[in-house]
């Protein structure tokens, strides 16, 4: 079987090779021929992408009607002891093969994209080279074989999207916001380094396949230790998620997601879309049946921040007057869908909830890229990003404004959109769990639908703003990745992802609920109807209702003030009161210490020197002086 997969390993050659050329040659390329490697590096890699989910998914991944997993360049990396050793490999199964449709194909379009909307910018030769990084990196993390090599690219994706969102590295405000996702991140991924720590040490293995397996060392190792009220899986697994929710911008660390809009909008649709964001709920995923046999409990906590982190990202979004940021609480606010699904799968018939979290993980990279896209064509023609300047804009950008509306109207829910289809799923299964989790969902796909069409009406209806001279359609190179993604959005829904993904394996069979879809339906036409009566036309009704939510309007505006909250623990509890009593202990007991030593010894010393006079009278003196000491000693003892 490995032999059959050899071809695989160009998937992530190419991109990888595309960094170095133009990372390494990025000053004598012409910038034609260095975005020419990297388009033509992740095209070869997305076909080889199709053909392996064709091949896998109609021959040889198929046995006894039960989609296996399996593994290719298996080889030994590190060996700790028989048993544990840390191997890099290329995973094939279904969700592997899923996320690497979605990440090349994404990827492709934004290459091509970036070819108009990076025209004429400094730097143009690094800016593909960082996003070659980026591809490779994120590709090598969906196809790690274990958790260590998951790691590894892991954090290869946390310093190329460092390097892409501070690509103006002139401009304070981005570098600022790199800093910003790098340290955040980092902290969240301490948690998932000590939890593969735990995992390996109880259950001496990295690899997923032994980890995850129903009776896996994990599980019955792990599982009857406990600290703390909880099993150390429980443990390992909570730490493992942290890093997911920091790299997919969950409550409490999400403060780094809307900053990265500092980036290029490029960069925005390729790591909100189906790349960075995801990495997390990939993760989860990866992990599913070591989660769901072994630590339920934790399940429900990923399960409680993903429905918070949507529903406290899409109060956000309703305020914001920013493109990029609008859609920024609304990927945090998607990812949390992903997230509530994935943690009430445990509890959900046959695990609905993951199949459902990873069709709309799926359906998901074609309208949120869109969107970003859409918003970068947008930004490109009239050259801002505040919406209030905006307006009318359906007349002058009719590709742009036809294919924003299929995606704003795919994230809504409307059928037959591909939201609508993993959207109705997610709530099928919050439902078998739970009215609260359903509730919060239905709350935020209503929601949802009011913010995305505020956005569109502020856009692309309202008041004609923009002057006709200066507003213009984008060049077909930015255009066509729009179609083609419009065209996801619509059809996306349509693949039977029951057939394809499952916990298990197997075919998940599903039913379509009439009065769900309905309710859901009617839930998101009552958020465009609002969003329609306050932003269609110019109005004063936004106004007043904001001004009469007062003090709350203003909270939530200000993103509920996490940022100056972080700032505040930042600057006055860490760097100043705790960094000041380290630095006053350090200066005063540290160095006190050290110093009162070195004056002991000074001290000790002026009392003592006259021992060493120089006077050969003195020391014969001394010296006899000892002879009789240690002669009365002996004689005394002799005595006894």
């Amino acid at each position: 079987m490995e032999t059959s997969l050899n071809y695989t390993i160009w998937i992530l050659i190419l991109p990888f090779a595309a960094f170095v050329l133009n990372g390494l040659l990025s000053k004598r390329l012409p910038n034609q021929v260095a975005s020419a490697i990297s388009i033509i590096s992740i095209l070869i890699a997305a076909a080889l992408s199709y053909y392996l989910a064709f091949v896998y998914f109609t021959d040889i991944g198929k046995a006894a009607e039960t989609f296996m997993a399996i593994k290719a360049f298996d080889q030994t990396w590190l060996r700790f002891t028989e048993s544990l050793q840390i191997k890099i490999g290329f995973l094939v199964d279904p969700i592997s093969i899923m996320m690497l449709i979605v990440v090349t194909t994404v990827s492709s379009l934004v290459f091509i994209y970036s070819i108009g909307y990076m025209k004429g910018e400094k730097g143009y030769n690094r800016f593909f080279a960082f996003l070659s990084l980026f591809s490779f990196s994120m590709m090598g993390l969906v196809v790690a074989t274990n958790l260590f090599q998951m790691y590894i690219f892991w954090e290869l994706v946390g310093v190329s999207s460092f390097l892409l969102i501070g690509y103006y590295y002139d401009k304070p405000s981005a570098v600022s916001a790199s800093k910003k996702a790098f340290i955040v991140t980092r902290f969240a991924d301490l948690g998932f380094l000590l939890g593969i720590l735990l995992l390996s040490y109880y259950g001496n293995s990295f690899d997923f396949l032994e980890i995850s397996s129903d009776n896996g060392a994990a599980v019955s190792q792990m599982g009857g230790i406990t600290f703390m009220g909880m099993s150390v899986l429980s443990w390992a697994l909570l730490l493992v998620f942290t890093g997911g929710a920091g790299k997919s911008a969950m409550f409490p660390l999400h403060i780094w997601l809307p900053d990265a809009m500092e980036g290029p909008t490029p960069v925005s649709a390729l790591i909100h879309a189906a790349t960075m964001v995801v990495a997390g709920v990939y993760l989860v995923a990866r992990m599913f049946t070591v989660y769901s046999f072994g630590a339920p409990d934790v399940l429900e906590i990923v399960a409680i921040i993903g429905a918070f982190s949507a529903l406290f990202a899409a109060v956000i979004a309703c305020t914001q007057f920013d493109i990029k940021r609008v859609l920024a609480f609304s990927t945090m606010s998607q990812i949390g869908y992903m997230m509530m699904a994935l943690g009430v799968s445990g509890y959900a018939a046959e695990g609905l909830g993951f199949t459902a979290s990873m069709f709309h993980l799926f359906t998901h990279a074609f309208f949120k890229a869109l969107l970003f896209l859409g918003a970068g064509a947008i930004i490109h023609s009239v050259h801002t990003n505040d919406i209030r300047e905006m307006g009318g804009l359906r007349k002058y950008l009719p590709i742009s404004h036809i294919t924003f509306l299929i995606a704003c109207l795919a994230i809504s829910g409307i059928p037959p959109f591909a939201g609508f289809f993993s959207k109705d799923e997610i709530l099928a299964a919050a439902q078998m769990h739970g009215m609260i989790y359903f509730g919060v969902g239905y709350l935020v796909a209503g929601l949802t639908a009011f913010y995305m069409f505020r956005l569109y009406f502020m856009v692309f209806w309202n008041k004609n703003q923009p002057a006709e001279s200066k507003v213009h359609e984008s060049p077909s190179v930015m255009t066509i990745p729009l179609i083609i993604l419009a065209l996801g959005s619509i059809f996306a829904g349509f693949v039977p992802f029951g057939n394809l993904i499952t916990t298990n394996g197997q075919v998940l069979e599903t039913e379509f609920h009439v009065s769900l879809a309905a309710a859901t339906v009617g839930i998101a036409l009552v958020g465009i109807v609002v969003s329609y009566l306050f932003y269609a036309k110019p109005s004063d009704r936004p106004e007043r209702i904001a001004k009469s939510l007062g003090g709350f309007y203003r909270t939530v505006y200000q993103k509920f003030y996490f940022d100056e909250i972080y700032l505040f623990i930042t600057q006055r509890i860490i760097f100043g009161i705790f960094s000041a009593f380290i630095a006053w202990f350090d200066r005063n007991i540290v160095d006190g210490t050290i110093n009162a030593i070195g004056w002991l010894t000074a001290w000790i010393s002026s009392r003592i020197k006259g021992l060493q006079s120089g006077q050969v009278q003195q020391y014969a003196y001394v010296f006899l002086g000892g002879v009789l000491i240690i002669g009365l000693v002996f004689f005394y003892y002799w005595m006894r």
